[in-house]
């Protein structure tokens, strides 16, 4: 039977995070199931670490992760390949900005399902096939922003704290059965992320620009730092440095927290005012 401890599937694995997480993981030697919902990108992923890994072995699929069928179909299609699995990577997502008051309804609806929901469909499908094996692990793309509470990515800062609070019920449900839980944090980080973005305010999509623009983070640096916390068995994973002082801030000064969160919105206004950018 091959070794499926061996074995990777990735969701939006045709671009950014997952093609990055997909070539880290080739590079060891293991097997590589790459999905994404444009198959296209999902086979030209394939193709480019077939090229670059002589031996290089995996396949590509087209998953939609708001459908239950796809993810049955996937699973079905990796049982068929290697006989189980041994590490699924929830990396598919979207990114929202805006307000409570301005983020129309369906914008939530749309980053939920996709970016929440989408990681529940993927937790769900494969749990019970890694305790029948009595390995795994599952990696949870999260954020930085489900950790923040920052304001003006409210639906995507919620979508991604649900991710946290998934994986923290999964981590205690699934540890007697030796099945192994990480959630990723990452800051701004240079992906093809906006090219999908919806906010309600004009200026968002530029500003997220420019932080991703800055990121001293890169996506093979993400991925390196993943592979460690899978190897390692790593609950959280702050990718970045800043991250890691910030959530220490929150968890042990949340007030000292919060006045510096007042100062950033505070800026962020003025800005609006002296530019002129908005809704």
């Amino acid at each position: 039977m091959t070794d499926f401890k061996n074995t990777i599937a990735i969701t939006g694995a045709g671009s950014g995070f997952g093609a990055a997480i997909a070539r880290n993981y080739a590079a060891r030697g293991w097997k590589v199931a790459i999905s994404d919902i444009d198959l296209a990108r999902a086979e030209n992923t394939l193709k480019e670490l077939a090229r670059e890994f002589p031996g290089f072995k995996g396949f590509a699929y087209r998953l939609d992760v708001t459908s239950n069928e796809e993810w049955q179909s996937f699973a079905d299609r990796i049982s068929q390949e290697w006989d189980g699995l041994g590490v699924l990577v929830n990396n598919a997502g979207v990114a929202t900005g805006g307000n409570l008051e301005d983020t129309p309804l369906k914008d939530w609806d749309w980053v939920i399902d996709i970016d929440l929901m989408g990681v529940v469909r993927g937790c769900k499908q494969f749990i019970s096939r890694f305790k029948q094996q009595g390995y795994g692990h599952i990696v949870n793309m999260s954020s930085f922003a489900g950790i923040a509470g920052a304001p003006d990515i409210v639906s995507y800062g919620v979508a991604k704290a649900g991710v946290i609070a998934l994986s923290e019920a999964l981590r205690a449900e699934l540890h007697d059965f030796g099945v192994g839980v990480t959630v990723v944090c990452p800051a701004f980080v240079k992906t093809d992320l906006l090219s999908t973005f919806r906010s309600p305010d004009s200026a968002d999509k530029a500003r997220v620009t420019r932080w991703m623009e800055n990121s001293g983070v890169t996506v093979e640096d993400i991925a390196n730092q993943l592979a460690a916390a899978v190897k390692s068995n790593k609950f959280l994973l702050l990718t970045h440095k800043d991250t890691r002082r910030y959530s220490l801030m929150k968890r042990l000064l949340p007030e000292t927290y919060f006045k510096m969160m007042q100062k950033t919105i505070s800026k962020k206004e003025k800005s609006h005012k002296k530019t002129g950018n908005g809704k």
